[in-house]
């Protein structure tokens, strides 16, 4: 298990910081730096939850701070990466929305804000399930405009038509562990499901990198 897990969170990380490289220098508009940056925020975001793990599984040391922290800047990263998301949909779609720009950043802070509470208990690894909720409530809201969105003109540009499924899936993993996973601990099990999600949302991005 340790050792299939750790290939996998490896290959991952790998994957996505040379896709954010390779799309940043295939592409050099607003688009192409958009989606680079935005895979490379995923894929160092990531590293610095998944890297402390695989270290967990190998050396005889107490990470439990480290996994914490990881989480937190995760969180952060995550926010971030879908901000880009949002706007990167603005710029290939060709879309201009100020009331929704004034609500994207609202979430944005807010899920930031949370995050940053004491009350998460990060340096311990250990949240209650109530701020599990609470921090994650703003994610969401966000992680749906972003799927809306996409969903709306998904026939328009096929490289990304499915962008919208791999992110609804990925939520929909990815709830259960972020609110449950102190309780259920299996639960953890899904973000395997989740990071494939995001794999399959990177290659898309590569696939327009090439293609446009």
């Amino acid at each position: 298990m340790k050792y299939g897990e750790s290939l996998f969170d490896i290959a991952y990380l790998v994957i996505a910081i040379v896709s954010g490289i390779y799309i940043l220098t295939r592409r050099k508009d607003k688009i192409g730096k958009l989606m680079g940056f935005a895979v490379l925020i995923l894929g160092i975001g990531d590293a610095f939850h998944l890297v402390p793990r695989v270290l967990n599984y190998f050396i005889e040391y107490d990470f439990t701070m480290y996994l914490g922290i990881g989480k937190l800047v995760t969180s952060i990263t995550m926010t971030v990466f879908y901000l880009l998301m949002y706007m990167l949909y603005k710029a290939c779609y060709g879309k201009k929305y100020k009331k929704l720009d004034c609500l994207v950043i609202l979430l944005v802070l807010a899920r930031i804000i949370l995050c940053a509470l004491p009350q998460n208990e990060w340096v311990a690894n250990t949240s209650s399930t109530l701020w599990g909720v609470i921090r994650n409530v703003p994610f969401v809201i966000l992680g749906a405009v972003v799927v809306v969105l996409y969903f709306k003109n998904r026939n328009e540009i096929k490289e990304l038509k499915n962008v919208w499924i791999y992110v609804t899936l990925s939520f929909l993993f990815y709830i259960p562990v972020a609110v449950l996973a102190s309780v259920v601990p299996m639960l953890g099990m899904l973000m395997l499901p989740k990071t494939i999600c995001y794999i399959l949302m990177i290659f898309a991005f590569r696939k327009y990198a090439r293609a446009r």
